[in-house]
């Protein structure tokens, strides 16, 4: 069995068919171009899976994953923040009518977690915990063997672990979360506030690439990096202790930085974590890269599929 998997992100579109091995053969992309509206982005994503199909399929499910918020019971998307306007779209229905594939819809942060708990980093764990930082900050847990989705599936928001009260102002509209000072779009947000009170070798458009590399040379990149790294750590302790996991594995954009960011979490855990917690959960990156929540979609599809 193979599951067709979509995943609707807010630079690019994926889409993949995922076995039981987690493999995710033909693992294809295309950009988003989210100004254009749900209708004409669905129909390239559908399309790019119609290519698919035709070259490696047929499919016995499909998965889709997709930033929150969003309702998996009725298949729902309610409004994704990376998806101005598109509101209550119908999403399984429509992949239902397209492919004549019972549809799955799970928040993308979780897919991840999932695929990672299931056929990556954290594949010999009991219990996981799943961070993705790159332009946000997402995530997801697995517990006891069980995706912790929530009353209404939008479970698992560890970007908005407060970490600094009434420090800035995030985009859920709270000061102070993690994701206010880690997520690439908030350090390159800093930069643009701050480079005009300082010198700095950072120009107005930095990314968070950029400030990573600059880093040990530039006082202004050195102090939005650090304070980034080090929300990381402290939500990671916080989450670490309510959920006790065995593996804290990090993905995103961000880890191209090695441990210069995986190290001080480590660290973190170690000195801050109730001792028998931290002699437990392991910091490690994650293993699947780009395609991960596809293939925790998928995963996830031919699972539900099983216990049907």
């Amino acid at each position: 069995m193979q599951a067709l998997a979509l995943d609707i992100g807010a630079t690019k579109l994926g889409v993949a068919l995922v076995g039981a091995d987690g493999e995710p053969t033909g693992w294809r992309t295309t950009p988003t171009r989210r100004d254009e509206g749900p209708d004409a982005v669905l129909e390239r994503l559908f399309a790019l899976a119609d290519g698919l199909l035709a070259d490696r399929g047929p499919a016995d499910a499909a998965g889709i994953s997709c930033g929150g918020p969003l309702d998996p019971r009725r298949g729902l998307l309610l409004g994704p923040l990376h998806l101005p306007g598109w509101d209550r779209v119908p999403i399984v229905r429509l992949v239902e009518e397209r492919f004549g594939l019972r549809a799955h819809l799970l928040n993308d942060a979780s897919a991840g977690a999932w695929g990672e708990f299931r056929h990556g980093a954290a594949r010999d764990a009991a219990s996981s915990l799943y961070l993705t930082v790159s332009s946000g900050m997402g995530g997801g847990a697995v517990v006891d063997g069980r995706l912790l989705v929530g009353a209404s599936g939008n479970g698992g928001e560890p970007g908005h672990v407060l970490v600094r009260a009434g420090g800035r102002r995030c985009l859920c509209g709270r000061r102070g979360c993690a994701e206010a000072y880690v997520a690439g779009t908030q350090m390159a947000a800093r930069v643009r506030e701050e480079r005009a009170l300082r010198p700095t070798a950072l120009p107005e458009d930095a990314t968070a690439e950029q400030v990573f590399a600059l880093s040990g040379s530039d006082e202004l990149a050195h102090e939005i990096w650090t304070d980034g790294v080090e929300a990381l750590a402290s939500a990671v302790v916080t989450l670490v202790n309510v959920l006790e996991p065995e593996v804290v594995v990090i993905g995103g954009g961000l880890t191209n930085a090695g441990e210069a960011l995986l190290g001080p979490v480590r660290t973190a855990v170690a000195e801050q974590a109730m001792a028998p917690i931290a002699a437990v959960a392991r910091v490690v990156p994650a293993a699947l890269g780009a395609p991960v929540c596809a293939v925790g979609i998928g995963a996830w599809a031919l699972e539900q599929e099983a216990d049907a």
